[in-house]
């Protein structure tokens, strides 16, 4: 792993691959200084997914970006070296993540567009298929469409990381084949330690390691288990996916929404995009931000290898943005 000229890369870098803030204007952007910790915080914030249009996310991301660079807690990311500056000044570097393709409106140019606005990751499809591939909740998956190559193919050249969370399994092995660059699941859990159909098979984590990706394990109680968003729970689904395709391809995003009532709300008034098996245990359980930053401590406790835990932490999400970002 490089550095940014005359910079140190810090010891433990959190890499927080992915948060919801609610979808408004006046969202509270404060509460991302939650994720601060001795050591630099990476965070990226979703800002929007398959019920929205390509006018609100501009929209959103004109208001947010205005509030968070005028917090003095906080930097907007272009690059690495800003993740690096903030780091130094002690801030929060800040970018974002779309949850689907829909708000692209089949207009590959908006990959440029949103990235220019500090969209890092986007997710092809988003629960259900859509025009660019299947979602991790159709009967049958057929895979990543035509479009969904060539949108592949545009993240590529603009530097935007190809995010498998929420597709289809044939989709994501489908998008592994597809990228010439590193891949990430940004926030999914292992299927062969729990059965949802959030979480992906053993097959789409090897596949994923082996373009130099990331599976980043989430902290939610119904993908981690039955709605156990437990540190222990995080760390089961850890060190099965180390196993499988070792530390180095291994991160942690916690999906954490700062309106969980609210989220949990929504997930009743919208079955088809959050059907059963999102709502048979009751209100979702979160790991929030709090007890995700033990889990340095608990990894270290548990025999991991000092270098395995920087990797774990935030290294190996940094190493492919290094690789993918322009």
């Amino acid at each position: 792993m490089t550095n940014a000229p005359g910079t140190a890369r810090p010891p433990r870098l959190l890499w927080e691959q992915h948060c919801c803030l609610p979808l408004e204007h006046n969202a509270p952007i404060g509460e991302l200084a939650r994720y601060r910790r001795r050591g630099g915080s990476y965070t990226s914030v979703n800002v929007g997914y398959a019920p929205h249009s390509g006018e609100f996310v501009d929209e959103l991301l004109a208001a947010w970006r205005e509030r968070i660079a005028a917090d003095g807690r906080f930097r907007l990311v272009a690059g690495l070296a800003d993740v690096e500056s903030a780091v130094a000044a002690d801030e929060i570097a800040v970018a974002f993540d779309l949850e689907d393709s829909g708000p692209l409106e089949g207009r590959l140019d908006r990959v440029r567009h949103f990235y220019d606005l500090g969209v890092r990751t986007l997710l092809p499809s988003y629960n259900n298929r859509n025009a660019a591939g299947g979602g991790c909740m159709d009967e049958v998956d057929e895979g990543l469409t035509a479009y969904g190559r060539e949108l592949v193919r545009e993240m590529n050249a603009v530097g935007m990381v190809v995010d498998g969370s929420h597709c289809g399994g044939r989709t994501g092995l489908d998008l592994s084949e597809a990228t010439e660059r590193p891949m990430v699941y940004s926030h999914s859990c292992m299927r062969g330690l729990w059965d949802h159909p959030r979480n992906i098979t053993d097959d789409q984590a090897r596949a994923c390691a082996a373009t130099g990706g990331v599976v980043g394990i989430t902290g939610v109680g119904i993908f981690l288990g039955e709605n156990d968003a437990s540190l222990d729970a995080l760390v089961r689904h850890i060190d099965y996916a180390v196993e499988l395709v070792g530390p180095e391809h291994v991160g942690v995003s916690t999906d954490y929404p700062f309106d969980h009532d609210d989220f949990n709300a929504l997930l009743a008034e919208t079955p088809e995009l959050f059907p059963e098996c999102y709502t048979r245990w009751g209100p979702i359980a979160f790991m929030p931000p709090e007890e995700l930053l033990t889990l340095e401590d608990a990894l270290l406790a548990r025999g991991y290898p000092d270098e395995a835990v920087t990797g774990i932490m935030g290294g190996n999400f940094y190493r492919v943005a290094e690789q993918v970002w322009q």
